[in-house]
């Protein structure tokens, strides 16, 4: 004869709705890395324009002396994008449910624990089985405002390809302006 104890129930993890919970950390799961995606048409656009200048860049080189220019990312290096930490953290919230988020990016080491009592602001992830990502902590245990930052896709092409292609935009609508104009 089997006695079952119906007092005994595992907590079952749900993804929480609400854009606002409060509860208490319960566990920093193992972070992994996760890549942003980088748009072909953008990717495209930016290093068509970047290229514009790279080859007047290139021309000037050659006219004044055999300067070596900086080492260029390949097209499938900038496609591939960026990565950034990805940690599960699971919390008990007020209702008692245990529920599981996505800190993506990096916190200060000592800016969260197990135990603190946390209000998270969450934001739905476009693959609806991911659990909703963290935007905005805080951390009521200690009164801090925790703002977890992750790569771009901006940060990743660099401000020097963006100025780069910046100019390299500047440029081609100057000719297509003057082209239309006289």
């Amino acid at each position: 004869m089997v006695i079952m104890d119906t007092d005994l129930h595992a907590s079952r993890v749900v993804h929480p709705t609400e854009r606002i919970v409060t509860g208490r950390v319960l566990r920093l799961l193992e972070g992994y890395p996760r890549e942003v995606r980088v748009g072909q048409p953008v990717l495209v656009a930016v290093l068509t324009a970047a290229g514009v200048v790279g080859l007047l860049m290139l021309l000037l080189r050659s006219l004044l002396a055999n300067v070596g220019g900086g080492a260029r990312r390949s097209f499938k290096e900038l496609k591939k994008g960026p990565e950034f930490l990805v940690t599960p953290v699971r919390l008990r919230d007020r209702a008692e449910r245990l529920v599981e988020v996505e800190l993506h990016g990096h916190l200060p080491q000592s800016a969260l624990h197990p135990g603190d009592h946390v209000q998270v602001t969450l934001r739905p992830q476009p693959d609806a089985d991911l659990p909703p990502k963290i935007e905005r902590i805080v951390n009521l245990t200690t009164g801090q405002l925790l703002t977890p930052r992750t790569a771009t896709v901006w940060s990743h092409l660099g401000p020097a390809l963006l100025l780069q292609a910046t100019v390299g935009a500047v440029l081609l609508f100057g000719i297509a302006a003057c082209s239309v104009l006289g």
